[in-house]
């Protein structure tokens, strides 16, 4: 453990704001099934992790970001055509159920953050919770003697296999970056000639690279389970015409409301 004059500080995920290391005496309120964090009402994507990708293929385009340019990449659900637009969310925060529903969303307002001291990263990693869901009126996670109740064990197991998938997902798209598959994109949609709307800051494996691989390298990404993601991905690039479908049914629902008022 860090020594006591160390600087300790820990890194929530996106969206988080402030977390707390759980304690086994917390007691926490847990969200409806289908309920969503404030912060994912208003955002077009969210990281998704290699093993959603067959689930969220069938409901949403799975593209790939680069915050630095091209120099690492991680892979993203498109929610929205515009900024800030969930298409998969009602007025009232209520995921669509008919929909996949993201690992990210699920383990909230849970996660297991790494852990830094003095700015450099350790080893340990801690299971932390957001502070505003730690309240009295909340559920205990651990009875009095601190063992597990059968409700946290479930979220444990969710939040350990969420954390070792996105080591799984670095390391792919780390194999994936150095076979230099990644290809920038941006979906159109076109009237009369005229272009009516882009969506842009986007990546995806390019498939006449992917097709242009040597019998070794594709040996290689069969040998450590990656075709189907790869396929998937692809596949996946298709609901870029069911997102614009639910974009305009929602703006003419919103017309509708709008005009009866």
């Amino acid at each position: 453990m860090p020594d006591s004059t160390d600087e300790m500080t820990i890194t929530p995920p996106f969206g988080y704001g402030e977390i707390a290391t759980l304690q086994k005496t917390d007691r926490v309120l847990l969200p409806s099934r289908n309920s969503t964090p404030e912060f994912c009402r208003a955002i077009n994507a969210l990281a998704v992790s290699a093993g959603e990708f067959n689930a969220a293929s069938r409901d949403y385009p799975i593209v790939f970001s680069s915050p630095d340019n091209g120099g690492s990449f991680a892979p993203v659900i498109v929610l929205g055509i515009n900024e800030g637009q969930n298409l998969f969310v009602d007025a009232g925060g209520e995921w669509d159920k008919g929909c996949y529903l993201p690992a990210f969303v699920r383990r909230y307002p849970f996660c297991i953050s790494k852990l830094y001291v003095d700015g450099q990263p350790r080893s340990e990693r801690l299971v932390c919770v957001v502070k505003a869901y730690i309240d009295a009126q909340g559920f205990a996670l651990f009875d009095e003697s601190g063992q597990t109740t059968a409700q946290w064990q479930a979220i444990e197991r969710l939040l350990q296999g969420y954390e070792d998938d996105l080591d799984a997902t670095a390391q792919m798209c780390a194999i994936l970056a150095k076979l230099e598959l990644f290809s920038p994109f941006k979906f159109e949609v076109l009237h009369e000639q005229k272009t009516m709307l882009t969506v842009q800051g986007m990546y995806r494996i390019d498939e006449a690279k992917f097709m242009d691989l040597k019998p070794a390298s594709l040996k290689a990404l069969v040998t450590k389970g990656l075709m189907g993601r790869i396929y998937a991905h692809m596949i996946s690039l298709e609901r870029f015409g069911n997102l614009y479908s639910r974009a305009e049914d929602r703006a003419r629902r919103h017309t509708t409301t709008t005009v009866k008022t």
